[in-house]
């Protein structure tokens, strides 16, 4: 059934309470029907409202002059307390993310900046997250380490108790050729000596081998993760953003999208996105930033 996923996503946050989320600049009618606690020039959110008919009384609004001021002040609610989630408006996303990573004002963790596509594709039969296609354009291995990290947190938090991790590349076999072959080789053995932790591991694998038994039987690929992964590990940014950008026109497929890495979610919303994607964006965050308020209040660590 199309949207059947995300439509539970949605209905799972009814139960939880609403987290606070700074939703930074939100200068147009897209970003600003979602606001809760708005972030930019105040005179300006007004008008657009009235505009288009928003009721925002209930809104807590901060005024900034410009963009990047929004981006510094929305951070700084997180830095606070003030704010346990952020969502991007309608600044740029280099604007928002350069506030995020400041050595000295930013909510950076020991871990590196990730960014996670959930998608509900109508041709699969559950959630496919894929990693990362939107932050690090060429990551080394050290940075996949972290990216397999944050999406395996994230499919834990949305139900998936031990997530299949699909390492892409064009190939199945190692190939010192194809530089991403060797570093899925180098991701699976880290796995089997408990340096990733909370996942089943395999790669290099080919799209199809990954998301397809048949493809796989084919091929004789002998594996627990080949043909039923949750996550998708790209070898770049570049795969990975044609990957998305194809399921979601050529499939139907919805794509909503989280950042993680930092202190609290960060929901990175595109003009592009759906009513329904926009929601699923927010419900992660929420079921996300709930699952890690649980695991502080059980005194386990968390980055």
């Amino acid at each position: 059934m199309p949207h059947a996923k995300y439509d539970r996503l949605i209905a799972q946050c009814a139960a939880l309470a609403p987290v606070p989320t700074a939703v930074v600049h939100p200068c147009d009618a897209a970003s600003l029907a979602g606001a809760l606690q708005a972030v930019g020039p105040e005179a300006r959110l007004r008008r657009i409202a009235g505009e288009e008919g928003l009721d925002i009384s209930h809104c807590r609004l901060i005024d900034a002059p410009h963009s990047h001021a929004s981006a510094d002040t929305g951070v700084a609610l997180v830095r606070t307390s003030e704010a346990a989630a952020l969502m991007k408006g309608s600044l740029h996303t280099d604007e928002l993310m350069a506030a995020v990573v400041h050595r000295e004002t930013g909510i950076r963790t020991a871990r590196r900046i990730s960014h996670v596509f959930i998608m509900d594709v109508p041709t699969y039969p559950k959630l496919l997250f894929i990693t990362d296609a939107a932050v690090n354009i060429t990551p080394t291995l050290d940075d996949k380490v972290d990216i397999v990290a944050n999406a395996i947190e994230l499919a834990q938090a949305l139900g998936v108790a031990v997530p299949k991790v699909a390492i892409l590349s064009a190939i199945e076999t190692v190939s010192a050729k194809i530089p991403s072959t060797i570093d899925a080789a180098a991701l699976c053995k880290m796995a089997d000596r408990g340096q990733i932790k909370g996942a089943v591991l395999d790669g290099p694998l080919a799209f199809d081998n990954a998301i397809s038994k048949e493809a796989a039987a084919m091929k004789g690929i002998v594996s627990p993760v080949a043909g039923d992964a949750d996550i998708l590990l790209v070898p770049d940014l570049e795969a990975g953003n044609m990957l998305a950008k194809e399921l979601t026109f050529l499939a139907n497929a919805d794509a909503a999208g989280i950042v993680l890495g930092a202190r609290v979610p960060i929901v990175l919303t595109s003009r592009a996105d759906s009513v329904r994607a926009r929601l699923a964006s927010a419900a992660v965050a929420a079921i996300y930033a709930h699952a890690r308020q649980i695991i502080a209040a059980q005194g386990r660590p968390a980055e």
